[in-house]
């Protein structure tokens, strides 16, 4: 199955993408990702009101393989946070750009804050190696 890289997201090298609405970011870690860590069977993520700052961990996903830690590509307040993706989070797999988003942040200073992201094709260049056009 070909992985989507949809091209409205910014990408972190650790797999979170954020995407960007004024200064409210949705943030989510991507299909690669996903499909790496395999069967997913424990979300922890922050409360609403809590804080998150770029680079900083905000939460850990765990697999049937491995628990990683999720990074804040940006820094901001929690202002919602996907509570069916935290009782099912075997579900974020299916549809990790949409219904499986983890946060919604309100941006602390959105001009600056993903001057150190990828965009869709230097990330999947990053995961998948040089691919052929």
């Amino acid at each position: 199955m070909a992985l989507e890289y949809p091209e409205d997201l910014r990408y972190l090298d650790s797999h979170e993408y954020v995407r960007l609405d004024g200064e409210i970011a949705t943030i989510g870690i991507s299909a690669f990702a996903l499909e790496e860590l395999g069967d997913i069977v424990f979300l922890e993520l922050p409360e609403v009101g809590d804080t998150v700052s770029k680079g900083e961990t905000f939460g850990s996903i765990e697999s049937v393989k491995a628990v990683e830690e999720l990074y804040a590509p940006i820094s901001g307040t929690v202002i919602d946070r996907n509570e069916d993706a935290i009782d099912a989070p075997e579900g974020l797999v299916d549809d990790p750009y949409g219904e499986g988003w983890m946060l919604k942040v309100r941006l602390d200073n959105p001009d600056d804050e993903l001057e150190e992201t990828l965009n869709a094709q230097e990330y999947q260049s990053q995961v998948e190696g040089d691919v052929e056009e």
